[in-house]
């Protein structure tokens, strides 16, 4: 009995020295992977998140369709809270939270600070053109917000004169991002165009709200999309027809598709429709008229997506290409159409794929949604 008390006590204190072990020199402020917890994605690929036990966030971003030709890099960003000494890795970029002036490239990235009503933090972005935020509109015309001009021209006078303390950024290989590296402005990439499902896409919200402390805010409006969303996919699968589509139009001796692991592809399957390229491509390709036609000639529906002035219709598809009248979806009057100088697609699109969900539903399969129901991008051409 001796010797076993004895084991004991050893056993007790080997345990108390191990839990009063000294950080190691070096590492204050800093925890191990063990002592961290990760957010949990539904279906954003793009960007991961670690809590660190000191409250530090790791974001590490990478292209979510691992495209090294299009973006072959990875960021890397610590987030700590304004006023707070902590260390943080070497790899990692620090920003302070929440950042409070920043500029948008994009009208996705905007989508995402209009949803979390969050334009106080916005201070400049590229352009107008099919914005119809009255809000923006009114900002900028006070100059509360500067227009910094398009990709491969900005105005590295009016970022500066901005006073950012982040800029959001598509980092394409092309370039167009010197000037702005130059004025020393922490860089962040926001990969939500590249996500291959609209809820990935929209999930990209909550990396906004990482940024700018609005990361319950995020969280809760995510989820109700979400909700809304499962809830119609769930619906609509219990149909057995499954009308075909395709999508796009001729320009300048190109049509320019999207392919088939593509988010709008996903839309369309979840709307009860087939979409009819089948490729692995997430982006869009040129294709020839000839080689559209022999794929798309007999579908169900053709979606547009455009900036027409005026009133589209039949007779101007016609006119921009003869031979459009040729598909099946034009003959039988199935062209699935938005017009972006009439709606505000995509400042408000990216962070409502339900609603565009409810919209394709409602034409690909009546019977599931309200005969009362009202689109909000997309509807039947007439």
């Amino acid at each position: 009995m001796k010797c076993f008390y004895s084991f004991t006590l050893v056993l007790v204190c080997l345990f108390l020295l191990g839990a009063c072990k000294p950080v190691p020199s070096g590492q204050k402020g800093t925890a191990d992977a063990d002592s961290a917890s990760t957010m949990l994605l539904d279906y954003a690929k793009g960007f991961r998140v670690k809590t660190l036990a000191n409250g530090v966030k790791l974001v590490d971003v990478a292209d979510p369709q691992t495209d090294e030709d299009r973006m072959p890099v990875s960021y890397h960003f610590a987030l700590v809270q304004k006023g707070t000494e902590v260390e943080v890795p070497e790899d990692y970029t620090r920003v302070e939270v929440p950042v409070e002036r920043t500029i948008v490239m994009t009208m996705l990235q905007l989508s995402n600070f209009i949803a979390l009503d969050a334009l106080d933090e916005v201070k400049g972005i590229t352009g107008t053109k099919n914005l119809f935020n009255k809000d923006i509109r009114q900002r900028v015309d006070d100059g509360k917000i500067v227009k910094i001009g398009m990709e491969g021209n900005f105005d590295t006078e009016l970022i500066l004169a901005a006073n950012p303390e982040v800029i959001f950024i598509s980092p394409f290989k092309r370039g167009g991002y010197d000037a702005i590296k130059e004025t020393g402005v922490t860089m962040i990439p926001h990969l939500g165009y590249k996500e291959s499902h609209p809820l990935g896409q929209a999930e990209w919200m909550k990396y906004v709200g990482l940024f700018i402390g609005k990361e319950k805010e995020a969280e809760e409006l995510f989820e109700g999309i979400k909700k809304r969303y499962l809830a119609l996919a769930e619906k609509v699968s219990q149909t057995t027809e499954r009308p075909t589509v395709f999508s796009g139009e001729m320009h300048g001796g190109n049509w320019f598709a999207v392919g088939g692991k593509n988010h709008l592809a996903q839309l369309f399957r979840d709307a009860g429709a087939e979409y009819i390229l089948k490729d692995d491509n997430t982006g869009g390709v040129p294709i020839e008229y000839e080689q559209m036609y022999a794929t798309a000639a007999h579908a169900d529906y053709w979606r547009i997506l455009n900036s027409y002035q005026g009133d589209f219709s039949y007779d101007a598809l016609k006119a921009s290409e003869p031979r459009n009248e040729l598909f099946k979806a034009f003959r039988d009057k199935h062209v699935i159409y938005c017009n972006m100088k009439q709606t505000p697609y995509y400042e408000s699109s990216p962070v409502e794929p339900d609603v565009l969900l409810q919209d394709l539903v409602a034409i690909f399969h009546p019977e599931v949604m309200d005969k009362a129901y009202q689109p909000r991008y997309y509807h039947l051409l007439k």
